[in-house]
Order: C-alpha cells, then sequence, then structure tokens
C-alpha cells in the first residue's frame, strides 16, 4: 500500500487552462507527486469532433497510464464531455472529470435557479452541462453559450486585453438579458479570465469554476482509498506535445515559484 500512495496524480488538458485545476490541487494537497500533461500541438479540443477528442485523449491516458500515476484528473471540460466513459474504461485507476462538480457548486450558490454555461462548441452541442443541471435540480432556467474566440486568447496569455474585454461581452450579454445569477466557466482556460467576466457580469453574479471543487473531490478520493501520500514534499513534472517555452512562460505565470521543467513530448506518444 505504501508504494501505491507514493504514486503520483495526473491531470491532463488540452493546453494551459488545465493548470488552474492543478493548482487547486496542489494547494489542497501540498505533499503529492502531481503530473501535468498540456496536449499544445493539438489545442483547441472545444472544435473538434467526439471521435477526436476521445482518440487524442485515449493516447494521452496511456502515455500517462505508464508514469506511476494512482488518479486520472481530467482537467478539459471538452474531453470530460465527449470521453470521459472511454477514458475510465481504459484504465484501472480512479478518473474524475471536472463537470459533476462544477455544477454541484453551481446549483448550491443558485437562488434564482438562473444559471448559465460559457464553454467550448463541443462542450455546449454535448448537452453535458445541461442535462447535468436539470438533473440535481427541477425548474432550473438554463442558458449555454459556446465561447470559442476565448480559448485562443487565453492561450495567448491575453487575459486582460481589450480585445478580450470586447468578445467576451459580446459572448456575455445573453446571460445578462437572461438575468442568471451563476454563471459556470464551462472551460478550464475561463478561471484565468475570471475577473475580466466578473466586471462585465457584475456583482450580483456567483462565478464557478471547477478547480476547488475537484482538489476537494480528489483529497476525499484518496483519503477514503488510503491512497493519500502521507508527508514529504510534492513534486511537480510536466509534459507538452509543442511550444514548451511558451508553456513555460504561462506555467510560471499562472503557478507562481520558479519557472517548471517542461518536456516536450513527440508523437506518436
Amino acid at each position: 500500500m505504501r508504494r501505491e500512495r507514493e504514486k503520483a496524480i495526473a491531470v491532463f488538458d488540452s493546453g494551459v487552462g488545465g493548470l488552474t485545476v492543478f493548482k487547486a490541487i496542489r494547494r489542497t494537497l501540498p505533499a503529492e507527486r502531481l503530473v501535468y500533461f498540456g496536449d499544445t500541438a493539438r489545442l483547441p479540443y472545444g472544435s473538434k469532433s467526439k471521435e477526436v477528442v476521445t482518440r487524442f485523449s485515449l493516447e494521452i491516458a496511456r502515455f500517462l497510464s505508464k508514469r506511476d500515476v494512482k488518479l486520472f484528473v481530467v482537467a478539459c471540460n471538452s474531453a470530460t464531455a465527449l470521453a470521459l466513459p472511454a477514458i475510465k474504461g481504459a484504465l484501472r485507476i480512479p478518473v474524475l472529470g471536472v463537470i459533476q462538480p462544477a455544477v454541484r457548486a453551481a446549483v448550491a450558490a443558485s437562488q434564482k435557479g438562473r444559471i448559465g454555461v460559457i464553454a467550448t462548441r463541443a462542450t455546449v452541442a454535448s448537452g453535458v452541462y445541461q442535462r447535468a443541471l436539470h438533473g440535481s435540480r427541477s425548474g432550473v432556467r438554463i442558458s449555454a453559450v459556446a465561447t470559442p474566440l476565448l480559448v485562443p486568447l487565453v492561450e495567448e496569455g491575453w487575459w486582460e486585453h481589450p480585445i478580450t474585454q470586447l468578445i467576451a461581452s459580446e459572448y456575455l450579454a445573453p446571460f445578462k438579458r437572461a438575468g442568471v445569477d451563476v454563471l459556470i466557466l464551462g472551460c478550464t482556460h475561463y478561471p484565468l479570465i475570471k475577473q475580466l467576466v466578473g466586471r462585465v457580469m457584475g456583482e450580483g453574479v456567483r462565478l464557478i469554476d471547477s478547480g476547488e471543487a475537484v482538489a476537494c473531490e480528489v483529497d476525499a478520493l484518496l483519503e477514503s482509498r488510503g491512497l493519500q501520500r502521507p508527508g514529504g514534499r510534492g513534486t511537480q513534472t510536466f509534459f507538452v506535445t509543442d511550444a514548451a517555452a511558451r508553456f513555460r512562460a504561462l506555467a510560471h505565470r499562472i503557478l507562481g515559484g520558479p519557472r517548471p521543467r517542461v518536456r516536450l513530448v513527440r508523437f506518436p506518444f
């Protein structure tokens, strides 16, 4: 069992957005070994088909499963929406997605039962948030809008750029008209522009990202299975499929501390 506890937690996303989940897990479980994989050569996932997202996700899941991991976190809403069952079927370790934790947080936070969702085209088209919200609360009114231009802007690091502000304002106008009181940031890239979105939506709207909720579920799952690393200093390992220098700079900006070492993975894995 001690060897099992020493294994790593794997976190996977199409780019840098999943670092918001990674950061929350690191803060909650500082003794754990963490491995992050950003598929920077093939992002964004949100404009791709279910078949393609599933194929990419399974390739990465198999790659990470060989890195001595005990838990796999899909820190990508598009991959969670389209490929989670396939990933669970392919791995022999627990797999967590990011959608259900965000839904639970949104339902708990909403007083009016009017909930908005911004996400990629693939996530919105899948209907996964809509089904999960309706299944969690009767009478809820849901507005879901695809916001595909936000992902590349976040990847560029344009978190406070006037162009990002302009595009976000266009995307968010329907939610203001609908009078939502909770807005789910349905892509792990979007917490990086949370302040900007908050200014557009105003003080009366609660913004939900899944990072903290996922970290709590990771903590609870490891504790229930006796898999928490007993102590010591945690470690961080980063893999990307392209643009390692840019990822390193953005990871430093998101996570703080020294610039991380980033390993470039070549196809095929």
